[in-house]
């Protein structure tokens, strides 16, 4: 009696159940009422974002917008030789690289000291919020009433018999916009601490208390892995903000400010100006294959932190 061994695929797809014909009619409807839902924000994305971002990478390319010749790297060589680009990178960087840690940090010792039991707890919620909600134009004209040169802060020192000073022209600006920013974003990346704090397992912190763990033992050890997640987060949402600062510094301190916050987006609104249309689309493939890098950075370290938990 020959007996015929049957591959183990076989007797898998035997077990399996077979999918009805009404159920993959209906899994075929659910997929196209979702694309039907998604397809305006889809068409608006790609006619708005996507389709403006690739003529714009390829025109990087080209001698001139209008009949021009292909010209490989060359706009790029020009673009990080020029002086005004270098110094406008520099700035951004410098900002980024200070502003960003600075509000992340700053956000989470805010939303942790607001979790505790604090007297007017609501109302000082309420009151780092509410930068949200203010306009930008409102903001600057503050802004702009403390710093000018005929100021608020000016008429103190004049007062006092000291020699006033142009902050927004001296080299005092950059911590100017940078206070801005950082009042500016504050409260959103406290509100997204405080929705993580929320997560934090109780259990595991009361076995650390039973343990003998310090307060700062217990954030190393239980809260600080469970807030991984949201300071990824809210690390690339404020480096993304903190490209966005053009809007408050360009209504502060116009086309050329000082060259402390000269920054890229100046640099770009400038070459536009002069229809220097190699040079923008050139700096702007360059920031945002920086804020891709930098995002993908702070994803892949949050992955490994989380293969290393796994382990």
């Amino acid at each position: 009696m020959n007996i015929t061994a049957k591959k183990p695929g076989a007797v898998l797809r035997a077990t399996q159940p077979a999918v009805s014909k009404k159920k993959r009619k209906a899994s075929g409807k659910d997929i196209m009422a979702a694309l039907l839902c998604l397809f305006p924000s889809l068409a608006g994305f790609l006619l708005f974002y996507g389709v403006p971002f690739v003529e714009s990478f390829g025109m990087s390319f080209f001698s001139s917008p209008v009949n021009g010749h292909f010209v490989w790297f060359n706009n790029y060589v020009s673009l990080l030789t020029n002086q005004a680009f270098l110094k406008a990178a520099l700035n951004t960087a410098i900002f980024t690289g200070i502003g960003g840690p600075l509000l992340v940090i700053l956000s989470l010792l805010l939303a942790m000291a607001l979790q505790k039991p604090v007297f007017g707890k609501r109302a000082l919620r309420t009151l780092f919020i509410s930068p949200l909600v203010i306009p930008v134009a409102s903001v600057v004209l503050v802004f702009q009433v403390l710093y000018d040169n005929n100021g608020a802060l000016n008429g103190i020192l004049a007062s006092t018999g000291a020699s006033g000073v142009d902050w927004l022209k001296s080299d005092a600006a950059r911590y100017i916009i940078m206070l801005l920013y950082l009042w500016k974003n504050m409260g959103y990346n406290m509100v997204l601490f405080l929705a993580g704090l929320g997560t934090v397992p109780k259990p595991c912190l009361e076995a650390a208390e039973m343990d003998g763990a310090n307060g700062f033992q217990k954030f190393r050890h239980v809260v600080w892995p469970s807030l991984m997640p949201t300071t990824v987060f809210v690390t690339v949402m404020s480096v993304i903000n903190s490209f966005k600062v053009f809007r408050e510094v360009y209504l502060l301190a116009g086309s050329y400010p000082h060259d402390s916050i000269y920054t890229l987006q100046h640099f770009m609104n400038n070459m536009f100006t002069s229809l220097d249309y190699q040079k923008l689309t050139s700096a702007a493939f360059v920031m945002a294959v920086a804020v891709t890098l930098i995002a993908g950075l702070f994803v892949a370290l949050r992955k490994r932190a989380d293969n290393k938990k796994r382990l």
